[in-house]
């Protein structure tokens, strides 16, 4: 089994093919029959997992096995107390409240340049903020933000469980380690769902 971990650039689509000729896994990893583990949008970056363990991948992309993802969002504004309990408590996104998450803000962040800039007020300043989160609605984090008054400028996975960026680059994949594979294959452990049969008295 093989199992990769990609930091994925900013314009690259978590798959192999575009029929728009955008830019895919496929410019980053020659490696055959790997597919990614979840998704991450185009206009993110950073941690994507690939297998060809599809039995993993399948749990893994489950959410009732709710695999905690921690991401970096660098926000215009600065957040206040009360919108990151909002965000730890859930936000209404499309009339769906989401699942509770951890947020905290963060200092001295510094990453690789983005090949387009941030959008960049004078008078406004930005902030990092680390959100985690163990849902996976489309574009959930960008629409948490923008939910309590503070829109997503930038927007890094950092790590997916245990499983973190470390030191790789963007466009950059590594092998996880046999330990590595064994705290995911942990992760993915089916949850005991028996229930005791009713009995006619």
């Amino acid at each position: 089994m093989i199992y990769l971990l990609l930091n994925k650039p900013y314009e690259v689509l978590t798959q192999f093919t575009d029929e728009n000729n955008r830019r895919t896994l496929k410019d980053f990893v020659q490696v055959p029959n790997v597919y990614p583990v979840g998704r991450l949008d185009y206009d993110s970056e950073g941690l994507v997992l690939l297998t060809d363990d599809k039995q993993l991948q399948h749990r893994l992309s489950d959410p009732k096995f709710k695999v905690e993802k921690t991401y970096w969002v660098q926000v215009e504004g600065v957040p206040t107390e009360e919108a990151l309990d909002q965000l730890e408590r859930g936000v209404l996104i499309q009339g769906k409240k989401t699942t509770p998450a951890k947020a905290r803000l963060l200092e001295n962040v510094t990453f690789w340049e983005r090949s387009k800039p941030i959008r960049f007020r004078a008078n406004i300043p930005t902030t990092w903020v680390e959100i985690k989160i163990s849902q996976g609605m489309n574009r959930q984090v960008r629409k948490m933000t923008a939910a309590v008054g503070f829109p997503t400028l930038r927007l890094v996975r950092v790590a997916i469980g245990p499983l973190q960026l470390g030191d790789l680059q963007p466009g950059e994949y590594r092998e996880l380690t046999s330990e590595e594979v064994k705290q995911l294959k942990g992760l993915a452990k089916p949850v005991n769902t028996f229930v005791r049969p009713y009995k006619k008295r």
